[in-house]
């Protein structure tokens, strides 16, 4: 797939209809909790802005679903905009319509203005034409900058880029797409999987797809108690989707046919609730008390899986191995995110607990690269086509 960069195209003078995802939490007064994914598409609002680029951005927020609604506004998110990058950036309480067209016509070579919620509208969700024609009218070039929506066919990362002669990736985009090719196309041997997490469900397709790709998988949070079971193994009161054992002996026999490892836990953290203060034991997988619960992979777990992470030439890391949440919990987690930070091998980590887990073990800046997408980053480990990614692709 061949996309351009913004880095590729002349934008001086020009008119750039950005998306980005400045989908940040808010508090209940307003103010931004965490501004991380902000603070990720400055590098290209700020290439735009020295090329003299007339900088238009888009974003959504929240799920409104087509109401406007005052606390999904993105007024908040210009007001940190204009902080960080020291300068004013402008603001209008819609995306579409004569105001914002009123705006865009005397935004200056180097200015940047920040649109409403597109989500305030429900043409953006459903890709309406007439909609994605009213925000490609704002144009002269397109760049998309928000990996985290690219699995998404709305009207600003499908119907847009369709109607815009000129498009391109963002920095953030390309990044983006260049550190999960060479986790997933390209991979340094051997290839190590970390899958975490309550549900096999919630990976299914990924394990489907990643079991081909991978050397070895290590299995661990929730899901393992499932895979467990379809083993024939008592997993006593532990959380399993009785549904998916069917599913997971066959994901299992895929493992042992495509030659790759697939290892789940011999030791466990049980506990007979999810407690901070509740008793809790160490105890092989085989001999789990009825009653009670599988909460954190145990110590020898820890070592085996630290000891394929430490020799592995590229690890993805997807999902907590228990519940990291309560203290009593995280220790498995916490050594794995460790581990991972500290390997010499390439290590790509995605998913919001996740990304959470490495932050809380204080090791984020030690991570090769921490993706911004969640349901686009599966995705992309499905081996699905983003059609915000293929909307891109230079014709």
């Amino acid at each position: 797939m061949s996309i351009k960069s913004i880095r590729d195209i002349d934008i001086k003078g020009k008119r750039v209809l950005f998306r980005f995802d400045f989908n940040v939490p808010l508090d209940e007064f307003g103010n931004i909790k965490d501004d991380t994914r902000i603070r990720r598409a400055l590098p290209t609002i700020r290439y735009a802005i020295e090329q003299g680029a007339k900088s238009i951005l888009t974003s959504h927020l929240g799920r409104p679903k087509g109401e406007k609604k005052p606390e999904m506004s993105l007024r908040p998110v210009s007001v940190r905009l204009g902080k960080l990058l020291g300068l004013d950036v402008g603001f209008v309480d819609d995306c579409v319509g004569k105001q914002v067209q009123d705006a865009v016509s005397v935004l200056p070579d180097g200015g940047v203005l920040l649109l409403e919620n597109l989500r305030f509208h429900a043409e953006e969700t459903k890709n309406d034409p007439k909609f994605a024609a009213e925000l490609a009218a704002l144009a002269d070039v397109y760049v998309n900058d928000a990996f985290g929506t690219a699995h998404r066919a709305h009207a600003s990362t499908v119907g847009v880029a369709e109607l815009v002669k000129e498009k391109a990736a963002g920095l953030l985009m390309k990044e983006e797409l260049e550190n999960l090719d060479r986790a997933l196309s390209k991979p340094a041997k051997p290839v190590v999987a970390i899958f975490g997490g309550a549900k096999v469900s919630d990976k299914l397709e990924v394990l489907r797809n990643i079991l081909q790709r991978m050397d070895t998988v290590l299995i661990g949070g929730g899901m393992a108690n499932t895979f467990l079971k379809a083993r024939g193994i008592d997993t006593g009161a532990s959380f399993v989707e009785e549904e998916m054992l069917g599913t997971a002996a066959e994901i299992l026999e895929l493992a042992q046919r495509t030659g790759c490892a697939f290892v789940l836990p011999s030791d466990v953290l049980v506990a007979e609730r999810m407690d901070a203060g509740a008793h809790t034991a160490v105890v092989g997988v085989e001999a789990i008390p009825k009653g009670e619960m599988a909460l954190d992979i145990g110590p020898k777990t820890v070592e085996r899986f630290v000891g394929e992470v430490r020799q592995a030439g590229t690890i993805v890391w997807n999902g907590p191995m228990g519940v990291f949440e309560i203290e009593a919990f995280k220790r498995g987690t916490m050594e794995i995110a460790q581990a991972v930070a500290s390997a010499p091998g390439f290590s790509l980590v995605g998913g919001g607990d996740t990304i959470r887990a490495v932050q809380q073990a204080g090791v984020a800046d030690k991570i090769s690269y921490i993706s911004t997408g969640g349901g686009a980053f599966m995705e992309f480990m499905e081996g699905k086509t983003l059609p915000g990614v293929a909307a891109l692709e230079a014709s």
